[in-house]
Order: C-alpha cells, then sequence, then structure tokens
C-alpha cells in the first residue's frame, strides 16, 4: 500500500520490475503492413523512471499501448512483455483486466478523453478502487478525497463530486494521475503527461509524478518529446526513430555522449533558455519513412549527414535496453563514441560533457544585447533557408515533394503585387527596431493603447441574465517597431488570443486605441480595412486545420492575390515565387497540402501569409504543433524572412525557449494584463514580477546537470477565472512572494492594483541603454515587491 519505501534505482532492486524483449507491434495498411515498433527492448526497477524520447510516429505510444494491451484487435504483437515475471503477451482481456490499474498504472497524453464526462472524478475514482480492492463504497470515497489530495487537487472533499469539464486542464491531469496511482501499481506508464499544458502546470504535474514515484515506489516510463521534461527527470533514456530503439543508456551518456546521429540532432534542434542567444538552430532536414515501405539498411541514412555506403544497404542491430550499458544502432556509433568523427560536425554545436558551464548557468547579457547584429539583420545570408523537405523514399506519402533548389536572395527590381510599395529589398542594420548606427527607432508599426475587452457572463435561461463580466483583455499596452519581434507570453486563459483577435480584427472594440501603419483602426471604412489587412496577416498553430484540404498548394497561395485583383500575369509568377521563398519547389504548387510533411504545411502556411508582401505578422504558436526538428527550421526560416523582407512579427508562444531564441522584445500577460515587459534578454537574465521568475523557473533544460541543480518556483493552483479577478494584485493568490510579506505589504498587494513602473536601475543588467525615462525599450514590472538586483557577476 502507500507508504512503503522506495528502493533506490539499480541498487537494492536489482530484478526488473517490468521487462520487455524483442517488442514488435505490427498494424494492417492499406498500401501494406505497418510495422509501428521493431524489435523493442527494454527494463525498468522499482523506483526507476526510463524516459522514452522521438519524433511522431517513432512507435512509443504503441509500444505503451502493447504492454498494456490496449491495441485495435488485427493488431500483430510479438515478442514478451513480463510483469514480476509473468508474461504479458497473450493473456485475454479479462486477465489484463486485473493488470491494468493494479499492476501498471497509464497516465494518458489528453485527460479530457481519459475521464468519463457523465461521471464526477470522485465516482471514477471509487470506481477505480472497489474493482481492484475489497472496499466499502464509504471507504473507497474517503481514499479517493486522499488521492486528490496527494495530487494537489485544492479543497478535495468538494472537488471529487466535481465532472471532468469543471477541471481545468492541469487539475484534469491530476486527476488522472490520482486514478493511475490509486491501487499502489508496479510501474505507471505515462504518456507524453505533460503535452499541451503550460509550463507552470507542466512542473506541477512532474512534480505529482515524483510524488508518486516516492509515495508507491513505482518505476516509471515516461514517453515524450520533450528533451528537457526527460533530463531532469528520468535515470534512464531510450531513443526511438522509425519503430526502433537507436540509443539506450542513462541520462548522462544520452545527453553528454551521444552515439547516434539522430539524436546528436535532436539536442542540436532543441532551443535552450541558456543557450547563446540569436544562434541559428540546427533542424534535422527530411521527414521520417513510412513504416509500410522502409528504405534498406537505416531507417535514418537518407537524413544522416555522415551516412556512408554500409548505412544504406545494412540495417543496424536495435540499440540494447536492458543491462547491456550504453548501447547504439549507428555503424558508425563507435567512432563518435571515440571521438574520430566529432560529435561538433555532425549537425552543429552541440553541448558535450562540461560545456558551456559558465558557472551561472544563465544567458549572458552582452550575446543578448547584441544578438541581432550577427544572426538577424543580414540583407541576405549566405547560408540558404533550407527546406525541412525528404527525399523521395523518405517521405511518409505516396509521392515526396521535390527537394528544391536553395532560394536566391530577394532581387530588388522584381515586380511587386503592391502598386503603392518598393520591392522588398531587404532592409539594412535593423537591431532591436532600431536603425543601425543611429539613436534613433524604427518607425512603429503597431501601438496598442488601454485595450480592453470584456465579455458579459449570463445564465443559460430563456432570457440570458447576466450574471457578471468575463475580463479577458484589462487595459493593455504595446508597441512593435519595424523588424522587431515583439513575443506575447502567458498561461492559457490569460487573455494572448483574445488580444490577437482584437488587433486582427481592425474593429473599434471596446475601449482603447489600435493604430496599425499610423492610422487609427476606429476611423477607417470597409475598403480601408481591407487595404489596411494586406499588411497585416496571420500564420495560424495549426497548418492542418489553416489550409483548405480540398485545394492544391498553387491555389491556396494565389487565393489572397485573387481577392485583392492582383493581375492574372503576377499571380502566376508570385507562387513558385512564394515556394521557393520558404525552401520549397516551384513544381509542389500542384500538390494538396495532405502531401505535405507537418514542417512543409507551417511552410506553406507562411507562404500564403507572405503573399501580399505584409509588414506585420501575426504569429500563434507557429510552431508548438512540430517535432522539435522540423521546428528548428520553421523557425530559422522565420529568422531568414524577417531579415530579408523587412518583416515584423508579433508573436505567441507558450515555450519559453522558442521565445528567447526569436524574439527582441517579450510582454508577460497574466489574467489580462500585462505584468512584465521588456527586452527579452533583460527580461530572461534578470526578472523582477515574480510571475515571470515562476514561468522561467519552470522551463526544463536539457541538461542533466542544471536540471538536478535547479531550484523551481511551484505556483499553487491554477489561473484564476477572469470573471473573478481578485482585488488589488490579481497575482496575488498564487503569488509565492506574498505568503511571505508582513501585514502591511500584504495589505498593499490586497488593495492596490500596481501598475507598470521601470525596474530600478539596480535590478538592470543594462543601465546605461535603459535609463532615459522615454526608453520605449525599458524593462518595466507590474509589482509592489519586484525582485531584488541580482549577485554582482550572476
Amino acid at each position: 500500500m502507500i507508504g512503503q519505501e522506495t528502493p533506490t534505482p539499480g541498487t537494492a532492486a536489482t530484478v526488473p520490475v517490468l521487462q520487455v524483449t524483442d517488442l514488435h507491434v505490427t498494424f494492417p495498411g492499406e498500401t501494406g503492413p505497418v510495422h509501428a515498433v521493431r524489435g523493442l527492448s527494454y527494463a525498468v526497477r522499482p523506483g526507476e523512471v526510463l524516459g522514452i524520447v522521438g519524433e511522431s510516429g517513432a512507435g512509443k505510444s504503441a509500444a505503451a499501448q502493447a504492454v498494456l494491451g490496449l491495441l485495435p484487435d488485427g493488431t500483430e504483437v510479438r515478442g514478451s512483455v513480463e510483469l514480476d515475471g509473468r508474461e504479458l503477451l497473450g493473456l485475454d482481456d479479462a486477465a489484463l483486466s486485473g493488470i491494468r490499474g493494479n499492476g501498471i498504472g497509464m497516465v494518458f497524453q489528453d485527460p479530457l478523453s481519459a475521464l468519463t464526462p457523465v461521471y464526477s472524478v470522485g465516482n471514477q475514482l471509487v470506481e477505480a478502487l472497489r474493482v481492484h480492492q475489497d472496499l466499502s463504497r464509504k471507504a473507497a470515497r474517503t481514499r479517493a478525497v486522499e488521492l486528490l489530495d496527494l495530487v494537489g487537487i485544492p479543497d478535495p472533499q468538494r472537488r471529487a463530486d466535481a465532472f471532468p469539464h469543471e477541471f481545468s486542464g492541469g487539475m484534469r491531469q491530476r486527476a488522472v494521475i490520482a486514478m493511475a496511482i490509486a491501487n499502489d501499481p508496479r510501474v505507471i506508464v505515462a504518456d507524453e503527461p505533460t503535452t499541451a499544458l503550460d509550463v507552470t502546470i507542466q512542473a506541477q504535474i512532474l512534480d505529482v509524478l515524483k510524488t508518486a514515484r516516492e509515495v508507491t515506489g513505482a518505476a516509471i516510463v515516461l514517453i515524450t518529446h520533450d528533451l528537457g521534461v526527460v533530463a531532469g527527470f528520468a535515470d534512464r533514456v531510450q531513443v526511438m526513430y522509425a519503430g526502433r530503439p537507436v540509443e539506450y543508456g542513462t541520462v548522462d551518456e544520452i545527453y553528454y555522449r551521444p552515439r547516434m546521429p539522430y539524436t546528436i540532432g535532436l539536442l542540436a534542434a532543441t532551443p535552450r533558455l541558456d543557450g547563446p542567444v540569436g544562434a541559428p538552430l540546427v533542424p534535422i532536414h527530411g521527414a521520417p519513412p513510412s513504416l509500410s515501405s522502409l528504405p534498406p539498411g537505416c531507417p535514418f541514412a537518407p537524413r544522416c549527414p555522415v551516412a556512408v555506403g554500409r548505412c544504406r544497404e545494412i540495417e543496424p542491430v536495435p540499440a540494447g535496453g536492458t543491462d547491456a550499458g550504453h548501447t547504439d544502432a549507428c555503424h558508425r556509433g563507435e567512432e563518435i563514441g571515440e571521438g574520430s568523427l566529432p560529435r561538433e560536425g555532425i549537425f552543429g554545436a552541440v553541448r558535450g560533457e562540461g560545456a558551456g558551464e559558465s558557472g551561472t548557468g544563465g544567458p549572458s547579457p552582452d550575446r543578448g544585447h547584441a544578438r541581432t547584429q550577427a544572426a538577424r539583420t543580414q540583407p541576405a545570408r549566405t547560408q540558404p533557408v533550407r527546406s525541412d523537405s525528404a527525399p523521395t523514399d523518405s517521405v511518409p506519402t505516396d509521392s515526396a515533394p521535390t527537394a528544391p533548389a536553395p532560394p536566391a536572395p530577394v532581387p530588388a527590381n522584381r515586380p511587386s503585387t503592391r502598386p503603392n510599395r518598393t520591392a522588398s529589398t531587404p532592409q539594412q542594420g535593423v537591431t532591436q527596431g532600431r536603425p543601425a548606427g543611429t539613436g534613433l527607432a524604427a518607425p512603429t508599426l503597431l501601438q496598442v493603447t488601454a485595450l480592453t475587452k470584456h465579455f458579459p457572463q449570463t445564465r443559460r435561461t430563456l432570457l440570458k441574465r447576466p450574471t457578471g463580466t468575463i475580463r479577458a483583455v484589462d487595459g493593455i499596452d504595446l508597441a512593435i517597431r519595424e523588424g522587431e519581434t515583439l513575443a506575447l507570453v502567458g498561461e492559457s486563459g490569460c487573455g494572448k488570443t483574445t488580444t490577437l483577435l482584437e488587433i486582427m480584427d481592425l474593429a473599434a472594440g471596446q475601449s482603447g486605441t489600435v493604430r496599425l501603419f499610423g492610422q487609427d483602426v476606429r476611423e477607417l471604412d470597409r475598403a480601408a480595412r481591407k487595404r489596411l489587412r494586406r499588411d497585416l496577416q496571420i500564420v495560424f498553430q495549426d497548418p492542418t486545420a489553416a489550409l483548405d484540404p480540398r485545394m492544391p498548394v498553387g491555389d491556396i497561395l494565389a487565393e489572397p492575390l485573387r481577392t485583392h485583383r492582383v493581375p492574372r500575369g503576377r499571380i502566376a509568377a508570385r507562387v513558385p515565387e512564394l515556394l521557393e521563398l520558404v525552401g520549397l519547389a516551384a513544381d509542389d504548387a500542384g500538390r494538396y497540402p495532405r502531401e505535405f510533411s507537418g514542417g512543409q504545411r507551417q511552410r506553406v502556411a507562411i507562404a500564403r501569409a507572405l503573399a501580399l508582401e505584409p509588414r506585420l505578422l501575426v504569429l500563434d504558436e507557429p510552431v508548438s504543433a512540430l517535432d522539435v526538428s522540423v521546428q528548428a527550421g520553421v523557425l530559422n526560416l522565420l529568422d531568414e524572412l524577417k531579415a530579408r523582407l523587412r518583416l515584423s512579427y508579433l508573436l505567441v508562444a507558450h515555450d519559453l525557449s522558442v521565445v528567447r531564441h526569436s524574439a527582441d522584445r517579450v510582454a508577460v500577460m497574466y489574467l489580462g494584463r500585462i505584468v512584465e515587459s521588456g527586452g527579452t534578454a533583460e527580461v530572461f537574465a534578470a526578472p523582477s514580477h515574480p510571475y515571470t521568475r515562476a514561468l522561467l523557473s519552470a522551463v526544463p533544460l536539457p541538461d542533466p546537470r542544471k536540471e538536478r541543480a535547479r531550484t523551481r518556483i511551484l505556483l499553487s493552483g491554477d489561473l484564476p477565472s477572469p470573471a473573478d479577478v481578485p482585488s488589488g494584485c490579481r497575482f496575488r493568490s498564487r503569488c509565492p512572494l506574498y505568503a511571505t510579506l508582513g501585514a502591511p505589504e500584504r495589505r498593499r498587494c490586497r488593495e492596490d492594483d500596481p501598475l507598470l513602473r521601470p525596474v530600478p536601475a539596480g535590478q538592470r543588467t543594462y543601465g546605461p541603454r535603459t535609463a532615459g525615462h522615454h526608453d520605449p525599450d525599458r524593462h518595466t514590472a507590474a509589482c509592489h515587491h519586484p525582485a531584488p538586483p541580482p549577485p554582482a557577476g550572476g
């Protein structure tokens, strides 16, 4: 039962609790069998955490479902899965039902789908307990409340009677974890348990999983694509590619001494809070192969920069995952391990053992301040914009898009689709929104002042009586200048999307002003709004939903041009030009969105947004739906386009590592207000508001040593409802600093709503640059008790 002592992994508990040997999973497919898992082996001991990582389609989730016997009928599964020495493969459903939730607990990726919507959370926990234990309903109810309290559900006695839709996403995931540990399982399988959660909630969920492991002594198999999560949580790591294990070892071996080029590429493609600011990421070009028609040899060979002839002829033996130590499935792994084939030269700079240890673990202010000089303001980089399109034998479609030639720099005299604008020649020397070598600010493209958007809250009756007000956006100020990227960050529900919609709507709004390109949108008529929309375009989060599946890509790109009556001849020339601009081939115009990989579809969406030569792009989570290897290529593309086409970006993202890589300035939003803003390097190096500090501390680093040494600031509870905003400081109900204050200071937090004020000079890392009162780059925060100055040299 709960309370048993947790064995130390790898010492006292030497016998694996779960052992998977040579597991194969094959699904029937229209074009032939789909070999989803091929030769997977691993073993986990009580109290040990095994992290399984890889791109989408690598076979991670299929392997987890095979362990639990959850695969659909018709699936061929062979190999061995042993729980405490008992073979699970071949058991009937009745026998497996006695193991699921008892011997093995499962935490699914989507908690809303995992919970039954018509039963209360408490009743579902009671059912899970009584199925496997001889408990009365009253005893099971008491135990269910204890479990909800254990995983951090506030007021568990009352919340046990709530339904899943009444819980936030983080609370639903906590409830699923409570159900997974209800019967003290020997193993917990967590399938992407933090995907789609805010970084603060992700930190809470990982803390809950750690508590579950300590309390139950269970082994954990953690399936994730987030290398930062694995670095700080796992003891051992298994990397999967194309259904096959390609590298296995301790977390330090995998992160500091990887031997498989695919692992090296994943680490190089991951944006990091502690990495060099503004440096281009290193994508893995191409896409995983189709699992129904695998190429001969190593499946990674078409994407591998160091593949040799043997790699294309003979597939390496799968990486062992039991007691074999550090193993890899690479013909050149020994060369990489010995150093005769340097890791750094395969995909670019990768942190090796001890690399980059500056003593602070934080960003360098000097590098951050000079970021755009080398990496952002080149009029036409010599490095071509690379596509993530794959060779023909590796794209998971019947016919792959052809690999394009590197795009040439944008010619200064090319025809423009804009009769009233010059061609999109490169902008010279824009740094942090300022013309290089001058003290003057670049032109302001977007100015938002005191923007407010409230929604009436009504009771669902015939007359819809108003019962309150939802304060989605509650008076915010924003400014974006030419050549600049402003990032808007914060948890889900803080008002970011509503802010974007208000800006994109070009309507009068409730209150406040929105000025685009010097024009107040309240004063525009319908025709003027249509003209203005040419300069303001958006790239959505999900390219699959944003692109019409019934239209070929050429028609998708031509549609906005036709809407704005661009001549037919210019449209015919512009479509291939756009495809080449984003690293695709002109021949791809006749293909449909389904024939492209996820990264390629996002490139098409970017090309569509660029069709009318806009000046400002709104990027709504542009890479959150992409694998890390693909998102690196898209982020590099956005950097290239910004420098070459004089673009400005309003970026919304929940991944703060992406924000640090891409943004010049950042605005942190909480419950409809901006609570901190300033230059990205300044805010990240010396955050002033407690909320910003909590956000940054929750971001995982793909560095095991740094993750083990970090102390996280865990926020209590979830974001309050915008229909019930706390008085005074709206963050005080979750603020870790508030609990440490004296009575007078607390009273001020309860009664006075703090305004954005410049951060005291002693707290800034670049004092002279932001010292001027009228400097729009100044670092500001809305807190009565901002953070103290950082230590000298910190």
